[in-house]
């Protein structure tokens, strides 16, 4: 059903993407083209093949908006209301049929995680979209209309980590001015936290006894902290002396654009900085915070910063000679620990065999068809500016990357949380050398 409600609202927009008065020409737009950015807009990626500014009329960008906000709410939804199925383990049919007295999940319960979603989702748009408008309307003298547009369009996209700017050159124009860098970055966070994580801290402010952070929150929040800290000090520290960067900012300028550089791979896509410019270096610390991504059941990708702590969580027991994984103090069961080990593993051989055939059929190096690559898995949206230059076949593999990247560890995440099958044999225990 994940699959088929996705592949039905690509190819509608795809379809409408493709006639003439979409584009800004009022000529048909290609298949692939239409293709490659309804794909992109309902993963809520940011890759495009063509100018999102002077390829697609205001009808157009209206479609590209509607696909991103179908896709970023949506996305937030069914990982909501999956996490509540996996937690009152039973699926969906049994829910229905048998209702309150098994304790499955009601209606009623996930009523009002749909509507929680769009009123949180609108709230932090509608607030967005405030603090950019009144800054294009006085900052930049434009007309009403046209800073209310361009504040719209900007909010939604940055809520939902899209990446599509109204921009040729997204918001290089902007990098000095905090008042439209920040608000974006900020809204790009709050999307990729998660809807979970805003429940609870909605929850804490509510008059009585605090309650307790759930492991979730708590992970997600302190990795999401540390990498935006990490991030920001590594981007900004690469690339301080470099001309076609940072080079030419004073300190001030130079500190925003590398927090904006680091919060964007959380997944958003936008860039005030050339990012074809960037240093090798820099490329490759992008590529490792794209492929964490963000917080689960939020509008970011990549394999989550949840399945990436679990992780380094299990190492750390291991290496000690723990034989069971404590967090805080709770202790984590086997079955998380082999679904972040699953889906880390399924996303690193996707990301390698990619890698692997865009490299066989494009003339590029490896650090940009990695970048690229890591890109559309993790639905970021940033690029090196290869996109439109890759050939066909590539742009189409891109188009599966994003879409398996979109709902990919959503749906298995989910599958192996709920699939449960006991062995009616057991064979006798053999230990193979390991490392």
């Amino acid at each position: 059903m994940t699959v088929a409600a996705f592949t039905a609202v690509v190819t509608l927009g795809t379809l409408t993407l493709m006639l003439p008065d979409a584009s800004a020409g009022g000529e048909e737009t290609g298949v692939v083209t239409a293709l490659f950015t309804a794909v992109s807009a309902v993963c809520v990626t940011g890759l495009i093949v063509v100018d999102t500014a002077a390829h697609w009329s205001t009808a157009g960008q209206w479609v590209i908006l509607g696909l991103i906000q179908i896709g970023g709410v949506g996305v937030m939804t069914l990982a909501s209301v999956l996490i509540i199925a996996v937690r009152h383990r039973i699926r969906l049919k049994l829910q229905l049929s048998v209702g309150v007295e098994s304790k499955a999940v009601t209606l009623s319960e996930v009523r009002r995680v749909i509507f929680g979603i769009i009123w949180f989702s609108l709230l932090f748009e509608t607030v967005t979209a405030a603090a950019l408008t009144a800054r294009f309307l006085v900052g930049y003298g434009y007309a009403p209309g046209r800073a209310l547009y361009h504040g719209v369009f900007h909010a939604v996209s940055a809520f939902n980590n899209a990446g599509f700017a109204l921009y040729s050159d997204s918001l290089m124009g902007f990098a000095t001015d905090p008042w439209i860098i920040l608000p974006i970055a900020l809204a790009v966070i709050a999307g990729g936290l998660g809807f979970p994580v805003w429940i609870e801290i909605r929850r804490r402010r509510e008059p009585g006894p605090r309650r307790r952070w759930s492991l979730h929150a708590r992970i997600t929040l302190s990795v999401t902290a540390v990498l935006l800290v990490v991030g920001t000090v590594l981007v900004t520290a690469l690339e301080w002396t470099n001309p076609r960067t940072l080079g030419p900012m004073d300190t001030g300028d130079r500190l925003l654009s590398g927090f904006f550089h680091s919060a964007m791979p959380r997944t958003a896509g936008f860039n005030s900085l050339d990012v074809g410019g960037f240093q090798t270096q820099t490329l490759f610390v992008t590529d490792m915070l794209m492929f964490v991504g963000g917080g689960s059941a939020g509008t970011a990708g990549g394999i989550k910063v949840t399945t990436f702590a679990l992780l380094a969580f299990v190492i750390y027991a291991n290496v000690r000679g723990e034989p069971t994984v404590h967090v805080g103090d709770r202790r984590l069961s086997a079955g998380v620990e082999q679904q972040a080990l699953v889906v880390a593993l399924l996303a690193v051989g996707l990301v390698f065999v990619s890698t692997l055939v865009l490299m066989t059929i494009t003339p590029f190096t490896l650090d940009q068809i990695l970048f690229e690559v890591i890109s559309a898995f993790a639905t970021v949206g940033l690029s090196t500016g290869i996109t439109a230059d890759i050939p066909v076949a590539g742009q189409l593999i891109l188009c599966l990357l994003m879409f398996i990247g979109r709902i990919g560890p959503i749906t298995l995440a989910t599958a192996l949380a709920l699939r449960r099958r006991a062995r009616r044999i057991e064979y006798p225990e053999e230990r193979p050398t390991v490392g």
